[in-house]
């Protein structure tokens, strides 16, 4: 039985919010960002000294996942020198939004943020399927419940920081023409 994902947020063209979010996530630097953010509070300097991007650069991304709703800003705090720093968290809106075409986007920034992993540190599964529609939906909904299940167990005090990244699509190998 495939159970509706009722809290999945729907970006469509048009409404004018949904357009600012489906931007927001359409850069693969700011969903860095979220990444960085997802587990600890982060300044705008230090995610712009993680990424190797400008300040001024990371301001204008942060800017933008805040006014959309994926990142939000924690309570000032006083920086090694005395300097004000606002830290800022992902709010988790973007795991549950739709990201139309926005799947050639979640590739970059799974090859830039593997890139210079050693071979040892990276365990992939590749898999041809052949399945009808109502498996292929019992497929999905059962990875997404997986999922979701580790996600609202929340992080591990004592654990080291992974990513997941899967893809179910089409095969474009064609068939043989034998019966």
């Amino acid at each position: 039985m495939v159970r509706y994902r009722e809290e999945r947020v729907e970006l469509h063209p048009g409404d004018a919010e949904a357009e600012a979010r489906m931007r927001a996530l359409s850069s693969p630097l700011r969903l860095r960002v979220l990444r960085l953010c997802a587990f600890e509070s982060r300044t705008n300097k230090e995610l712009a000294e993680l990424l190797g991007v400008n300040p001024g650069t990371m301001l204008h991304h942060v800017r933008t996942l805040v006014q959309t709703g994926y990142l939000a800003p924690e309570p000032e705090r006083t920086g090694a020198q005395g300097a004000r720093e606002v830290p800022y968290r992902a709010t988790g809106l973007s795991w549950r939004t739709s990201m139309p075409e926005g799947s050639n986007t979640l590739v970059e920034v799974f090859l830039q943020q593997i890139e210079g992993l050693q071979p040892d540190d990276l365990d992939i599964t590749w898999l041809g399927l052949k399945l009808n529609e109502e498996h292929k939906a019992e497929l999905e909904q059962r990875l997404y419940d997986l999922v979701q299940e580790f996600k609202e167990r929340g992080p591990d005090p004592d654990g080291r920081p992974y990513s997941l990244f899967t893809a179910l699509h089409p095969d474009l190998n064609p068939p043989s023409g034998r019966s």
